[in-house]
């Protein structure tokens, strides 16, 4: 269908121009280096020509179509692999064969300090003082900084659209940095920088930069399964998110008596009808139908004796925290606050 709308509306491209198209996918070599696979879209591309592609540049020194055949040139609408670049482009980005090397290296080079200006107006936060101040002294705002560097640039971008939809409204995910290849120094001095995880996919640091990870206390995270680098990252997220609190009932008792102590104040003799009270709990104290009190257990005794709790069935001395209306018949409620787990 496409081909017949084509040769209808006599839809063509122009060869006879410089090559233009698209980069399907690329990855590092280990003996070959940056390899990227192209889709020629207007023009031909020629072995030997000079061509820009995002941050990379280079001179074709092989292009291999589909079949793994050697060609000299490749013509509009065909696929082809290339080799000859000074780093690895990314996946999306769009190649133009230039006249000659500073052509190219001035369009790279371009590129470069764009997207340098779009990194640094997405990590800036634009507030003001006073909305800066509430937010610090709130702590609402948390980051998890990410640089993130894999095998190919088609694991790089599925694992930033994988981490990134992990932001919730508590924590946000951002990756800072990313990129094929070995993880090298300047990650690490980033993630120093930034206070920033160093992720990396199929791939391993170089010796200087592992050692500069240690001194720096970078965590550098290594994998081969994306689904295990997605778990971690939501275990972090958790350990960054404010903890939620519930209320636990431990014990009600009531007031059978009250003493006054000259040191301690008013000591209500309490009879623990269930559960039990412990020292360092919370307590809610009733007249009836209306709430009196509530606050922390200052001091628990059993007998004469500080004790840490009292079960159900026994008898003890309670003083509460800044509360010393206590009567004959008021009831006390025991709880505490329990981290809920995320």
């Amino acid at each position: 269908m496409v081909l017949l709308t084509a040769d209808m509306l006599e839809l063509k491209a122009n060869p006879n121009r410089k090559a233009r198209g698209l980069v399907i996918e690329a990855r590092l070599d280990k003996g070959r280096g940056p390899v990227a696979t192209l889709l020629v879209q207007k023009g031909t591309l020629k072995v030997g020509e000079f061509i820009a592609i995002g941050e990379a540049h280079g001179r074709v020194r092989a292009l291999t179509n589909d079949k793994h055949k050697n060609v000299k040139e490749a013509l509009p609408s065909t696929p082809v692999e290339v080799i000859g670049l000074d780093k690895v482009p990314a996946a999306g980005d769009i190649f133009v064969a230039c006249a000659n090397e500073k052509e190219a290296a001035k369009i790279s080079d371009a590129y470069v300090e764009r997207a340098k200006d779009k990194l640094i107006s997405s990590t800036k936060s634009h507030v003001t003082l006073d909305a800066l101040f509430d937010e610090m002294h709130a702590g609402t705002l948390k980051d998890l900084n990410l640089i993130i560097k894999a095998d190919v640039q088609g694991s790089v971008e599925a694992l930033k659209q994988s981490l990134l939809k992990l932001s919730n409204e508590e924590v946000v995910v951002k990756c800072i940095h990313s990129g094929v290849g070995a993880i090298n120094e300047s990650d690490v001095t980033l993630a120093a920088a930034s206070n920033a995880i160093i992720i990396g996919f199929n791939i391993r640091p170089d010796a200087q930069a592992k050692s500069l990870a240690d001194q720096q206390k970078v965590d550098i995270r290594q994998y081969r399964v994306i689904y295990n680098v997605i778990d971690d990252i939501e275990a972090a997220m958790k350990g960054m998110l404010d903890p939620i609190f519930e209320e636990k009932v431990i014990g009600h008792a009531e007031v059978r008596k009250t003493f006054k102590a000259s040191q301690i104040g008013i000591i209500a003799g309490s009879f623990i009808l269930d559960g039990s009270i412990e020292r360092d709990s919370k307590a809610r104290i009733t007249r009836g139908n209306d709430l009196i009190f509530e606050g922390n257990v200052a001091s628990l005794k059993r007998l004469k004796d500080d004790v840490k709790e009292v079960k159900a069935g026994y008898e003890c001395g309670i003083v509460f925290e800044g509360f010393t209306d206590i009567r004959e018949g008021d009831m006390i409620e025991a709880y505490k606050m329990v981290e809920i787990p995320r």
